[in-house]
């Protein structure tokens, strides 16, 4: 495990990304016409999230949530949408799987360009208490797919 310090610049950079994110959110509100959904909420916190996906032929042409909570669960769930547009189910739950594996410190998946902006939430491995909000969108992700 690299215990080097962070580049401050960058730990800066990726804490905008997330807080822009988190007072932005891209792709929230209902969805019209979903084929999946799902709401999921982490108790221990208060974050909760609404998932609504447009699924064409296992082809993901919409999502929307709704959500409330911490900055990385919402910023987390922002980005997780935008990520997901036009990607197939598979794809999708092979992102669902690297971005866990980053949230457990995984230094490969931190480092995973088809994480995209995700990536900026590699900090979080280090807040074990945190690691399920930057989840709850992925496990809600999940579960609107394998239900």
């Amino acid at each position: 495990m690299d215990t080097s310090p962070p580049d401050p610049q960058l730990s800066a950079l990726y804490q905008e990304l997330i807080l822009d994110h988190y007072r932005r959110p891209r792709n929230k509100g209902t969805l019209e016409q979903a084929t999946h959904t799902v709401s999921l909420n982490n108790p221990l916190c208060g974050d909760e999230i609404d998932l609504q996906l447009r699924v064409d032929d296992d082809i993901i042409k919409e999502v929307r949530f709704i959500g409330r909570g911490c900055s990385i669960s919402q910023a987390a769930a922002s980005m997780m949408t935008q990520l997901l547009k036009d990607k197939s189910l598979p794809q999708a739950l092979a992102l669902a799987d690297r971005m866990s594996a980053m949230m457990q410190g995984d230094e490969g998946a931190a480092r995973d360009k088809t994480l995209g902006e995700l990536r900026a939430l590699a900090g979080v491995s280090k807040f074990p208490v945190r690691i399920k909000c930057a989840l709850l969108p992925w496990n809600a992700l999940t579960d609107a797919i394998k239900s």
